[in-house]
Order: C-alpha cells, then sequence, then structure tokens
C-alpha cells in the first residue's frame, strides 16, 4: 500500500494543478472538489490563525482585531525533504518566499488588492503553498471568522455574507471540517458547532477543536467537552493551547511554542491523562491520518469521476476541432473535411433531411402560378387592342380571311408577359439557395472554429450560386422566347372558325371588322397563351431546378476546390486561422485533459502499491 505521505502528497499535487488550470468546478462536481480537504470554521478570535499557524509551525498570519481574515485562503502544505522552508502563491508563482514575515504581508496586499483598505470580504480565495520536512500534507482552507454583527464600515448583509461564503466550502461532501471554539466560551453558543451540525448532522466529516484552555477561570476546566460529554463528535476532540499575546509580542517561534504547549498538557492536572491526543502536532497528524483514509474510501469515486470528465473533455474536443497540423498537406486535407461536412449539410438542407429545400418548390407550385394569373392578358387581349393591333398588321389593305400577321403580332406580345415571372422565379430560388448556404455554414460546427475560411466558403458558394442564376435566367428566357419563335400551327387549324358576318357599314367612319370577328380573334389569342401558359408552367420549373439546383448540389463549391488546389501553405494556413477565444478554449480543455489522465494514472499507480 502506499504511505500515507505519498498519496496525501498526490492529492496536494493534483489540487494544485487543479487550481492553476482554474478547474474548480462547473456543471457537476471538479476533480478539486472531489479530493477532500479541510475547511477551518470559527467565529471571530476564536484562534483559527493561531491554530493553523502552530499545524504549519511558522507564523505567516495577518493578525488584528475585527475581520482579519478577509478571504479564503487555500493553504497547501507539502512535505519535502531537507532542511528548506519556503512558500509560494499562485498570483506570483515565480517568486519563491523564505522570509515568513513577507507571507504575511503578502496576504494582506493581496486582501487589499481585491477588497480595498475596507472591511470588505472576497469570496476570491487566496492560493499559498508552503513547502517544508515540518509539516504533513495536507489542504486546509482557512475562511473568515462568523460573527454575528456588522461594525462600521461593514454592509448590514456581512453577516450572512460571511455565512453564505462558509458554508459553500463546508456543505461539500468531501469536506472535512475544523469547527474551532474558544473554551472560555459555552459550546452551545459556538458558531463552529451551530453550523458544522447543520452541515454534518452526522458529525462524520466534523473534529472538534478547543482553543484557550489556559485562559479559563481558575477551578473550571473544559473535560465535559474534550471527552464528549457536552457535545459529542464522531471524532475525538483536540484541545490547542496557542501562543500568548506576550509570546507573539516576544517572537517565541513555533518549536518553542509548540514545546510549550506539551509540557502545559503533560504537567495539566486536568489534561494529563490526555496529552498525548491533545495538541498542534497531534492534530496535524490527525487531520492527515483521517485524510488518507478519506482518500482511499473515495478512490473509486474518485477514478469514475475521473474516467467520466475524460470522456466528456474528449468529446468538447471533437467537437470543436483538434488542433491542425503544421504541413500545408494536413491543412488541405483539413479544409477538404469542412468543406464537405458543409457540403453534406447543404445538401440535407435541399433533400429534406433539414429545412429549407420546401421553400424551393413553394416557388413553383404558388408563387409562379400566382405571378402568372396576374399578367394582364386581359388588357393586351380587348377588343379595342385586338382591333388596333389588327389594324397596325394589315397595313393599306385589310385582310381577306385570317388577320395571320395580327395574329402573330397579339401572340408575340403576349408571350412576352410571361418573361417577367420567368425572371423572378430564377431570382426567389436563387435567394432561398443564398440562405441555404448561410444556414449551412452557421450549422456545420467544424468549420465554426475557422472564421476566415467560412468566408472562403459562403463567398465561393454564393460566387456559383451568381453563375447558375445567369445560366437559369439566360435559359427561362430562352423557353419564353422559343414559344415566340415558333408557333403550334395544330392549334390553329383546329380552331372551329364560324363564317363572319359581311359588314355592310359604309363612309370613312365605319368600323374596319365586325366586333364579333374581333372578338373571335382575342378568344383564339387567350386560348393559345393559355395552352402555353400551361407548358411554362411545367418547364419553367425543371429548367430553373436544372441550372440552379441540381448544380448546387453537384458542383457548389467545384470551382472553390480547383481554387485551393492552388494555394501554398502559407496561404492555406490564413485560411485556418482560428477564432483566438476558441483556441484558448482548446488549450484549455487539452491541459485539463492531460491533468486528468495523469491524475487517474498517479493514483492507480500510488494508491495500490
Amino acid at each position: 500500500m502506499a504511505t500515507m505521505e505519498s498519496l496525501i502528497g498526490l492529492v496536494n499535487r493534483i489540487q494544485r494543478a487543479c487550481t492553476v488550470l482554474g478547474d474548480h468546478g462547473g456543471e457537476g462536481m471538479s476533480l478539486w472538489e472531489a479530493l477532500p480537504s479541510v475547511a477551518v470554521v470559527g467565529g471571530q478570535s476564536s484562534g483559527k490563525s493561531s491554530v493553523l499557524e502552530s499545524v504549519v509551525g511558522r507564523d505567516f498570519l495577518p493578525r488584528g482585531s475585527g475581520i482579519v481574515t478577509r478571504r479564503p485562503l487555500v493553504l497547501q502544505l507539502h512535505k519535502t525533504e531537507g532542511q528548506t522552508e519556503y512558500a509560494e502563491f499562485l498570483h506570483a508563482p515565480k517568486k519563491k518566499y523564505s522570509d515568513f514575515a513577507a507571507v504575511r504581508q503578502e496576504i494582506a496586499d493581496e486582501t487589499d488588492r481585491i477588497t480595498g483598505k475596507s472591511k470588505q470580504i472576497s469570496n476570491v480565495p487566496i492560493q499559498l503553498s508552503i513547502y517544508s520536512p515540518n509539516v504533513v500534507n495536507l489542504t486546509v482552507i482557512d475562511l473568515p471568522g462568523l460573527t454575528k454583527v456588522a461594525v462600521e464600515g461593514q454592509p448590514e448583509s456581512i453577516v450572512e455574507d460571511i455565512e453564505n461564503m462558509v458554508r459553500s466550502y463546508v456543505e461539500k461532501p468531501n469536506c472535512i471540517i475544523l469547527a474551532i471554539s474558544p473554551a472560555n466560551q459555552d459550546i452551545a453558543t459556538s458558531d463552529a458547532i451551530k453550523l458544522a451540525r447543520e452541515v454534518d448532522p452526522s458529525g462524520e466529516r466534523t473534529f472538534g477543536v478547543l482553543t484557550k484552555l489556559d485562559l479559563m477561570d481558575k477551578g473550571t476546566n473544559a473535560l465535559d467537552v474534550i471527552e464528549g460529554r457536552a457535545y459529542k463528535l464522531m471524532h475525538p476532540w483536540v484541545g490547542i493551547v496557542n501562543r500568548s499575546q506576550a509570546d507573539i509580542n516576544k517572537n517565541v517561534n513555533m518549536v518553542s511554542a509548540r514545546q510549550k504547549e506539551i509540557e502545559y498538557f503533560e504537567s495539566s492536572p486536568e489534561y494529563g491523562h490526555l496529552a498525548h491526543r491533545m495538541g498542534s502536532e497531534y492534530l496535524a497528524k490527525l487531520l492527515s491520518q483521517h485524510l488518507e483514509k478519506v482518500i482511499r474510501q473515495r478512490i473509486p469515486s474518485i477514478i469514475a469521476l475521473i474516467n467520466r470528465t475524460i470522456d466528456e473533455l474528449n468529446a468538447e474536443l471533437d467537437r470543436i476541432g483538434r488542433p491542425v497540423g503544421v504541413d500545408g498537406g494536413a491543412q488541405l486535407y483539413t479544409i477538404l473535411e469542412m468543406c464537405r461536412a458543409f457540403d453534406r449539410i447543404f445538401k440535407e438542407h435541399l433533400d429534406g433531411g433539414r429545412p429549407g429545400g420546401d421553400r424551393i418548390y413553394g416557388v413553383f407550385d404558388h408563387q409562379l402560378p400566382a405571378a402568372l394569373k396576374k399578367l394582364p392578358f386581359d388588357r393586351h387581349l380587348s377588343q379595342s387592342n385586338v382591333k388596333k393591333v389588327i389594324s397596325e398588321a394589315d397595313g393599306y389593305q385589310p385582310h381577306l380571311i385570317a388577320p395571320e400577321q395580327g395574329y402573330r403580332r397579339l401572340i408575340d406580345g403576349s408571350l412576352g408577359y410571361f418573361k417577367g415571372p420567368a425572371e423572378a422565379s430564377v431570382d426567389a430560388v436563387h435567394f432561398i439557395l443564398k440562405e441555404l448556404v448561410r444556414k449551412s455554414i452557421a450549422e456545420t460546427e467544424e468549420l465554426k472554429r475557422f472564421p476566415t475560411l467560412q468566408s472562403d466558403i459562403a463567398a465561393a458558394s454564393n460566387e456559383a450560386l451568381e453563375k447558375f442564376r445567369d445560366e437559369s435566367r439566360r435559359t427561362v428566357l430562352r423557353l419564353v422566347e422559343m414559344e415566340s419563335s415558333y408557333l403550334t400551327v395544330e392549334f390553329f387549324r383546329k380552331l372551329n372558325m364560324e363564317p363572319e358576318k359581311t359588314n355592310t357599314a359604309t363612309g370613312p367612319n365605319a368600323d374596319r371588322y365586325t366586333d364579333n370577328h374581333l372578338r373571335r380573334i382575342g378568344t383564339n389569342v387567350s386560348a393559345y397563351v393559355g395552352m402555353v401558359c400551361d407548358s411554362l408552367k411545367n418547364s419553367l420549373p425543371k429548367a430553373v431546378v436544372h441550372c440552379q439546383v441540381r448544380e448546387a448540389k453537384r458542383s457548389l463549391l467545384n470551382l472553390f476546390y480547383a481554387q485551393i488546389g492552388r494555394k501554398e501553405k502559407e496561404q492555406l494556413g490564413k485560411m485556418l486561422d482560428e477564432d483566438p477565444s476558441l483556441m484558448a478554449k482548446r488549450e484549455s480543455i487539452a491541459k485539463r485533459l492531460e491533468l486528468y489522465k495523469s491524475a487517474r494514472d498517479e493514483i492507480d499507480s500510488v494508491a495500490w502499491k
């Protein structure tokens, strides 16, 4: 089995790596939260700082009246070989502090950087690591002291704000609670015990620490508490004797203070029989032993969390895309893969796998017939206009039987109206195809990381669509012109022409043609135009689909493929310039992935030795 120091030391290193990467959670539990740590909870002036300094064996925490700890202090203790002792702050990772008075000052300065020189609090933690041969491997979180009233310079909500902050740490199931209570106060009024009881009613995670035993009134003692009669916990209470203010003023070092504490318990008539499990050194070892036990119990769930998170991170990397190779071949391959992904989605829109293609059918089924129905044939084939066109076509000599030239002019003029709806259908389909290109680019997840490539594909697609539209416009106009170029003779041969009545009118103002004859001509032309209209209703959609929709499906990016095939490596690289925020996100995910894989391997290798 792994030693306690190696397992807890490993957890410390993993937690520090999590801290550096900012892996403190999000959705679900983070690895940092899954690994057990110790949170120090107590009221103001309960002796929290002294307990921590005793555990560390160094005088390094700011002191004073009121709220001194105004930000959480995440303290990681790393047991080292040799005699060198130093500290490091996460916000200044390249600076090593061997002077612990400077550590105290930096904690105060870093607190002020966030909260200002006021009495405000902040939930942004200070991360401090101490490396020493005189500590046990441990992660301890020093939290602001619980208070009952706001003092001058503090908002009225300070009491609730501090409690909410402390609660956010201690309510986590993997947090070990170190509840600090002064012995010279009634345990029933202990803020730390009250909060611990709320978040850990079974007491499984709570360790009770009684401070200031040497300051109790003469003739009194705390045996009822320490021996569990006044308030029973699952774990034994530990008594601590802090340095006195006189010792602090005289700069009595921690080695002397610890020795003095040991002598106090060994010589105490009340606590002498408990001396072997009293004091700061015993507390540190007790916490470390319990931490090691909890870690071992949590290993299966920790490994399960790590494996689940690795799967999630890999899936996220796949979603946003893996890093692109630096050589030209890899870059060209990536671009082609992006294009294929876009092209696949675009075709799904056209073929019905995604919405949008149905709008093209709507152009042919609704828009085109409606436009044809609105054409002004009634005006063009009115009796007065028929007479005008026929007269002009006859010239100085009226026609004898059928006004063929008049028919042709009336038909040609009518068929010219079809050009407008034909071109409108082309433009409507072109607009829909452009919209589908835009939607397809937006829906292609692989493309989201490459804004320049998105723009290039959009530009190339729209350029191709413009060419398809021009060809489609030429084709539909050609269809209309073909109808004008050659009339269907059989239609007119089958007409049942009634004999016209002779017009007996005389004089210069007499009508040149009878009304019945003109109406017959208008009706015949209208019938022929209707036949052509029915034909164009079928042929125009075919031409538009053939020239635009089919070509968009078959060769939308053909020109783009030809262009990128001739580009140099540097030009390809410019097309793959990713969004900086996405690059940063991928880098962050990759680092977290590396952390979790390393953590899994290390826990596997250390835990079961």
